[in-house]
């Protein structure tokens, strides 16, 4: 935990835009959310427990952000849903509102960068994606 008020302070607000950040990349694919949710779990660890604790446990976030970084993956179920929208949003951007070829060709290699990592995590029972265990911070 940082002693600084004012470096806490800082922390605490970059974690939350990162948390926001995040929520958006949840709809807008092109904004990667695991990333973002690493960095507010990141800044909160540093800067205040208990929104660590609440970003950890959030029924949303909580078991995904545990599964990743815990090695474990996502659920089948999560990696469909993740590839389904990756694919259609980044499509009809690339197709339907980009003239530049050079654009498309960015979105279609974030796509399939974007998908074998995807495809390359573990898959979790969705059993064990459900589970909701109280998570204190590490160490």
């Amino acid at each position: 935990m940082v002693k600084s008020r004012a470096v806490r302070i800082i922390l605490m607000t970059l974690g939350s835009l990162a948390v926001l950040a995040g929520t958006i990349g949840i709809f807008l694919p092109i904004l990667p959310t695991t990333p973002f949710l690493l960095l507010a779990a990141y800044c909160y660890v540093r800067s205040s427990l208990p929104l660590y604790r609440m970003l950890m446990n959030n029924r949303f976030f909580g078991s995904l952000l545990r599964n990743y970084l815990e090695g474990k993956g996502m659920s089948l179920a999560y990696k469909a849903i993740t590839l389904t929208l990756l694919w259609l949003v980044l499509g009809l951007t690339a197709f339907l509102f980009t003239p530049l070829t050079v654009v498309r060709i960015i979105l279609g290699v974030v796509a399939v960068g974007v998908s074998i990592h995807i495809l390359t995590l573990k898959t979790v029972s969705r059993l064990a994606d459900r589970t909701k265990k109280e998570v204190s911070p590490p160490g």
